[in-house]
């Protein structure tokens, strides 16, 4: 059986070393190499939109929505004048990297509020790293998961990469569920975002509960992404915890 190429990538910053206790992850360094066949859960469609990451900070980061138009819609009209699609997964990661960089940069974790959680920057490394693998993943406009590993159930692979216990694996969830408790932060989120060709959509419903979330086009039959989460999240979720050795 042809086996599919591995994807390899030079980030500008150390990854952790706990990503080799994910299957079909190689972490040395800055570079880290996934082997899909033995990383996805399911991997059917390799192509991915994304937006050139400087075009974006120069033209949408400090865009505001106005009465007639939402930031969301000025999104969504980026991304269809400026997004272009990809099979090189490797691309994906270099442009995921550099949104979630900016996304929870560790400055972020000094301002008012986030030491009284207990927020620290390790943990925005932690989204940093996590979001970033969490860029492969795909939606089809139908809902169906098309692509999906264990960086989707992030806060079970927290526990799993960084040894984290119950709470702070929470801590984290809620970090990423609530996009830092901050208005300001779900308009960044959702310029941010349009790199990587969408919008943020979380796998949880009314509270934080290990299911992650991805980056889906706007325009998602979220009725049936909501049924493969049910029909198949615990599965998942039970895999991540299967790397932990």
């Amino acid at each position: 059986m042809n086996q599919t190429a591995p994807i390899r990538v030079v980030f500008p910053e150390e990854f952790h070393s706990g990503w080799n206790r994910i299957d079909g992850v190689a972490v040395e360094g800055n570079n880290l190499t996934i082997h899909p066949d033995a990383y996805f859960f399911r991997y059917e469609n390799p192509s991915w939109i994304v937006c050139d990451w400087e075009h974006v900070k120069a033209g949408l980061l400090d865009v505001r929505e106005t009465p007639t138009e939402a930031i969301e819609q000025k999104a969504l009209d980026f991304v269809q004048t400026y997004g272009r699609t990809t099979d090189d997964a490797a691309t994906v990661l270099g442009v995921a990297w550099q949104v979630n960089a900016w996304m929870f940069r560790d400055e972020i974790t000094a301002e008012p509020g986030m030491a009284a959680l207990g927020v620290k920057p390790v943990h925005a490394r932690m989204l940093r790293e996590t979001s970033t693998l969490m860029a492969l993943n795909r939606v089809e406009l139908s809902g169906r998961i098309s692509n999906v590993g264990p960086a989707w159930m992030f806060p079970v692979a927290c526990k799993v990469v960084y040894g984290l216990d119950e709470p702070e694996a929470r801590l984290v969830d809620e970090l990423y569920h609530g996009t830092w408790f901050d208005e300001s932060r779900r308009v960044e989120a959702v310029k941010a975002n349009a790199a990587l060709g969408g919008k943020l959509v979380h796998g949880c419903q009314s509270s934080a509960d290990m299911r992650g979330g991805a980056i889906v086009p706007f325009g998602v039959d979220m009725t049936e992404f909501r049924r493969e989460l049910r029909d198949f999240g615990d599965d998942w979720i039970s895999r991540v915890e299967s790397c932990a050795r």
